[in-house]
C-alpha cells in the first residue's frame, strides 16, 4: 500500500521500533500508539486518513500495554465510554502476573 510521507512521519515518530510502512499496515496498533504517544498535530494528521470510528474502534477491541493511563481516560471520555473501562491489560505467558 502506498502510504503519504506525512502519515510515514507520524507512525516513525510514534512507533520508533517499527518501520513506518510495517506499522502502517496495523492500524489498530499504529492508531493506539498515535492515541498514547502522538502530538495534537500527529493527531490531526492521522484524522485525514482515518475515521472518527476507526479511533473508536480501537478503544473497543485495544491492545494490551500501550495505553498509559491518562490516555486511556481521555480517549475514552472523548468517544462518550462512561464508565470509563479498566485499562487494558495482558496475562503473561505462564504465569498468573498481569502487566501493563
Amino acid at each position: 500500500m502506498n502510504y503519504s510521507e506525512e502519515l510515514k512521519r507520524v507512525a516513525k515518530r510514534v512507533v520508533w521500533f517499527k518501520a513506518p510502512e510495517e506499522t502502517l499496515q496495523e492500524p489498530k496498533l499504529f492508531l493506539a500508539h498515535l492515541m498514547t504517544y502522538g502530538t495534537l498535530g500527529d493527531i490531526a494528521t492521522a484524522m485525514k486518513y482515518y475515521s472518527e470510528a476507526d479511533f473508536d474502534l480501537v478503544l473497543k477491541d485495544p491492545p494490551a500495554g500501550i495505553f498509559d493511563r491518562r490516555s486511556w481516560n481521555y480517549w475514552n471520555l472523548r468517544y462518550h465510554h462512561e464508565p470509563v473501562p479498566p485499562l487494558p491489560q495482558r496475562l503473561l505467558p505462564g504465569t498468573d502476573f498481569i502487566g501493563t
